[in-house]
């Protein structure tokens, strides 16, 4: 363990995120998820997991010279990134999540004369209805089981299903199917039934769910164990789905007119005078401390307004600390507004509790705009973070519309400093050592590694090889070679597989 890996392994925080293993050429060769970052992180230089681990983990630890985490919200936030990680940068490590799999999504598909669910790893604006994705792919399928059967919903797969397929179908006969295609049920109360099973998977039924516990019980004290274990996953993948907030993909219209009652719900919620129509919202992103960035997110009407988004370098803060970056890029992005004569937005956003949100506000107040309308998002609870007039925040329910204004600003807030900071590592990883030698530039780095395969394939080759190629020489060669020696490229170091730190 080098002084690096030390150092890091110090400040690890015990939360949710994805952790990044480097190699001594700062190639990414490993991503990995974590419930508790410091835990799972520092679990791989204990002499114990050595000692008990498969060669692959062993060739993996000894490879290690560097490494990166980032938090998240919580440990799905944690999974979905790690498979983006992976699918982004390909670590050699890594078995799992390299094909191109997305996670799933139930899709209430209403244009069809019989709705139906089917599952979805693609979420579309095709005018139905999305529920998720979600990171675990049990839990929709024994959802999606769950409401057919409980709602009489069809399983078949005919988009028009009649007489003639029903001669083929036993879901009826065995009392799950409704049969609307033999007329057992009219068309309005089949879609009746439907709507009510998409109610469900929106908000859930307390009712349905004490139901569902009181029978696993009587089922285990029956000594029916099988059943009861059944009725437990499904009790579970319920609370799973219906805990989570689900993704409601409707047509643009209705969505412009729920945003819009959302806006006008929010500038009540919050006593705000006049209409809340532009909002602008904050996040910062960075990946241990570096690369720290921040985004600003605009809605108009309670809809994204694209061209607006701006992304920022953080230039005056050092290491973790978002509420000092906050007010930065605050003040940055409302100086200019100052000096520009750009109107100022009806509301600000920013992601986080009442740090960040008083760092906001000491930034407008040093600007002479403190009466600028300022609210923090903290994540915990989805409160809206006030902090004024006696009230510190304010609880809504999560399906009012006022709330889902804000939720959707800052998720899209997150999304877009997380790919701007994603973009920012991906750039530094195909940086070069190559780069920093005096007379090679992209054409001369592309031709020697065309030649040599790589960094290590130039450290290896005889000095008369590398000034051989074309456009290079006896003097850049050995610019080369001595810029290699000195970041630690050495045939020696390649022969001992790569041990030596």
């Amino acid at each position: 363990m080098n002084s690096v890996i030390r150092e890091k392994l110090s400040r690890l925080p015990d939360k949710p995120g994805c952790y990044i293993m480097r190699d001594r050429n700062g190639r990414i060769i490993y991503v990995g998820k974590a419930v508790s970052l410091r835990r799972r992180v520092q679990s791989y230089f204990r002499a114990s997991t050595l000692a008990k681990a498969t060669p692959k983990l062993k060739g993996l630890i000894h490879s290690i010279c560097d490494f990166d985490f980032m938090v998240v919200r919580n440990e799905a936030e944690a999974l979905l990134t790690e498979g983006r990680l992976i699918k982004d940068y390909k670590p050699r490590y890594n078995v799992v999540f390299r094909d191109d799999k997305r996670y799933l999504a139930l899709c209430a598909e209403r244009s069809l004369s019989c709705p139906r669910f089917s599952e979805r790893r693609i979420v579309r604006d095709d005018g139905d209805e999305y529920f998720g994705p979600f990171p675990s792919s049990a839990v929709v399928r024994t959802v999606r089981d769950f409401v057919e059967k409980r709602f009489g919903i069809r399983k078949c797969r005919v988009p028009h299903p009649n007489g003639q397929t029903h001669k083929h179908c036993l879901n009826d006969t065995i009392s799950f199917c409704s049969a609307p295609c033999i007329g057992k049920v009219s068309p309005e109360e089949y879609r009746e039934r439907f709507e009510r099973a998409c109610e469900f998977l929106r908000h859930g039924d307390p009712a349905a769910m004490t139901q569902l516990h009181d029978e696993m019980t009587r089922a285990a004290a029956e000594c029916e164990f099988e059943k009861a274990a059944d009725l437990r996953d499904t009790l579970f993948a319920l609370r799973d789905m219906v805990g989570r907030r689900s993704r409601v993909v409707s047509p643009p219209a209705a969505r412009r007119d729920a945003a819009a009652v959302g806006c006008r719900e929010l500038a009540e919620t919050l006593g705000l005078a006049g209409p809340l129509s532009v909002i602008e919202g904050f996040d910062i992103s960075h990946i241990s401390g570096t690369l720290t960035v921040a985004s600003m997110v605009v809605a108009v009407d309670g809809m994204p307004a694209h061209r607006r988004y701006r992304h920022f370098r953080i230039k005056t803060v050092e290491g973790i600390d978002d509420p000092m970056s906050i007010a930065e890029v605050v003040t940055r992005r409302y100086r200019r507004c100052l000096e520009e004569g750009q109107p100022l937005p009806d509301l600000v956003m920013v992601d986080g509790g009442i740090t960040q949100l008083r760092a906001a506000r000491r930034a407008l107040a040093d600007l002479g705009i403190p009466e600028l309308p300022v609210v923090g998002l903290a994540e915990r609870f989805e409160e809206i973070v006030v902090d004024r007039g006696g009230v510190g925040s304010i609880l809504l329910d999560k399906s009012t519309a006022a709330l889902q204004v804000l939720i959707r600003l800052r998720d899209e807030a997150h999304r877009f400093a997380i790919t701007y900071n994603r973009n920012l590592r991906l750039r530094k990883i195909r940086e070069s050592v190559l780069d920093e030698v005096p007379g090679i530039g992209e054409s001369r780095k592309l031709a020697l590694l065309r030649r040599f395969g790589s960094v290590h394939g130039i450290a290896s080759a005889p000095p008369e090889e590398i000034a051989s190629t074309a456009g290079i020489g006896d003097a850049l060669a050995a610019a080369v070679l001595e810029r290699l020696g000195r970041a630690g490229f050495h045939a020696a170091g390649n022969a001992s597989g790569g041990q030596d730190r």
